[in-house]
């Protein structure tokens, strides 16, 4: 009797640590926090600029510059008689560190005061080659400024 008594015994024992009923309770399931969905930095798409495709003719000024320092300032006044007429320039930079090397270049029209201004570096970008076409004629004052650079400018005829 004694032996089908621990028999029994050991069989509820066990039976109560298949349940569980041993054990601490488990504590209650903590919530998960959610993660918030924070907006990612998207990059800003990058639209690319046309660039003009004409080539340039008769010359109105051809000629190299060199900027040593911020203070070096050029100006040249032409006049143009072709309505279809272009200015390009080419920027070799003196400088490995190019936020010390830029190039801006005004021009304005004489007879109505208006202006466009190009360049090179700083916040004009950094292609070395631009290419621009213009539409009116009249007298023009070309006034140039920049540093550490040296700049090949074209005014010329537009070829079609």
């Amino acid at each position: 009797m004694k032996n089908l008594m621990a028999i029994i015994l050991a069989l509820i024992m066990a039976g109560v640590m298949i349940a569980g009923c041993t054990q601490n309770p488990a504590p209650a399931a903590t919530p998960v926090p959610t993660p918030l969905a924070t907006p990612t930095a998207t990059p800003a798409a990058t639209v690319p600029v046309p660039q003009p495709s004409f080539s340039l003719g008769d010359h109105y000024l051809q000629k190299s510059y060199s900027f040593q320092s911020e203070k070096d300032v050029f100006v040249e006044q032409i006049r143009v008689d072709n309505p279809s007429w272009g200015i390009g320039f080419d920027v070799l930079p003196l400088n490995d560190d190019q936020q010390y090397c830029w190039f801006e270049m005004n021009i304005t029209n004489m007879d109505t005061q208006q202006f466009d201004i190009y360049g090179y570096g700083r916040d004009k970008g950094f292609e070395k080659h631009q290419l621009y076409p213009m539409y009116t004629t009249g007298p023009y004052k070309i006034e140039m400024k920049g540093n550490l650079v040296k700049v090949d400018v074209t005014v010329a005829k537009r070829n079609p």
